[in-house]
């Protein structure tokens, strides 16, 4: 045999490849997925995700090729960095001024100016799947568990990932997982009303956008539960309420009120976080999105997120203008 042939004919041992690019890339939805429903920010989201893949081309060729599964080991990666910020979210949200809420996400084909053409998505809100996971009502309760209570549910509950694999992201046994799991999965029914056909949200939601328009307090009192109550969150970047607004006629009052001080505000049917909702707009730019829940035909919780870094889906693709002077909260 010659030389060439025996090269020909040489390769029986394999030897570790380098995980394709492509699929290393292609695990950036799934872990701004997991990583918004674990943080409630997509801002947050994102730079969990950034760290995230930092740490992988961190890792040496060999160390990468030792790999069996680059996309669990992103997830289990994603999964410790969300339950760092968690913990270290706590305490800045302590110093937040005012209430602090979930960043709203709108549905794609409804952002200002629609989605982009060329394909892929242009922001990482294309690539959140809106579902019941990710509805304003169940973020706010998320938010009441403790970090491990919400890793190990989000992850179990949401992801379907099995307890052993759970256990070793939170750092728990697996039965003690499960129990995290329980209690948070507690807290969801005890706060959970029935569910109300999205159909019946909108037309309440419509009803109850008419009636802000026309400045109806008797109306939007007739819309909202008499123990309603409303949140705002203006981060201090934007005028709103320091504490929840509580009572149907309080609320009604203080929109009318709200309003009265915006001339020229304009209110639009959204999709906010997969569900019904408003988006109050004032010289051409998105200065609310409002999230509701409902339950025996009536709107229990407004949450009105002003903040304007927890705007940028609603308004980065709406033309720079001047800003108006916005109204602010008592």
């Amino acid at each position: 045999m010659t030389d060439e042939q025996t090269r020909g004919a040489a390769p029986t041992v394999s030897t570790p490849s380098v995980p394709d690019p492509g699929v290393v890339v292609g695990e950036r939805r799934q872990l701004i997925n997991l990583a918004y429903r674990l943080l409630g920010s997509l801002a947050e989201a994102e730079d969990a995700v950034q760290e995230t893949y930092a740490r992988w081309y961190a890792l040496s060729r060999r160390q990468q090729e030792a790999i069996a599964s680059p996309g669990a080991w992103l997830s289990t990666v994603a999964g410790r960095v969300c339950l760092d910020q968690l913990g270290s979210a706590r305490a800045r949200r302590e110093r937040y001024v005012g209430e602090w809420l979930p960043e709203p996400l709108p549905d794609r084909g409804e952002w200002i100016g629609g989605p982009t053409d060329g394909g892929g998505p242009a922001d990482p809100a294309d690539w959140v799947t809106l579902d019941e996971s990710v509805t304003m009502a169940f973020l706010v309760v998320l938010e009441a568990m403790t970090p491990a209570e919400r890793v190990a549910f989000i992850l179990h509950d949401v992801f379907r990932y099995p307890f052993p694999e759970v256990a070793g992201i939170v750092g728990r046994t697996p039965a003690a997982c499960r129990q995290l799991a329980s209690s948070a999965r507690r807290r969801i029914r005890a706060a959970q009303a029935p569910a109300t056909p999205t159909g019946a949200q909108a037309g309440l939601v419509r009803d109850f956008k008419r009636a802000w328009e026309a400045r109806d307090i008797a109306a939007l009192v007739g819309l909202l539960a008499p123990d309603a109550t409303m949140t705002a969150d203006g981060g201090g970047l934007a005028g709103a309420a320091l504490r929840p607004v509580v009572g149907g006629e309080r609320i009604a009052r203080y929109l009318v009120h709200f309003a009265d001080l915006a001339p020229g505000l304009t209110l639009l049917e959204r999709t906010v976080n997969g569900r019904p909702g408003l988006v109050a707009r004032l010289g051409g730019r998105t200065a609310t999105v409002a999230a509701f829940d409902l339950a025996d035909g009536r709107i229990t919780r407004v949450w009105a997120v002003r903040n304007p870094e927890k705007l940028r889906p609603w308004t980065e693709r709406e033309p720079t203008r001047e800003p108006e002077r916005e109204p602010h909260g008592r």
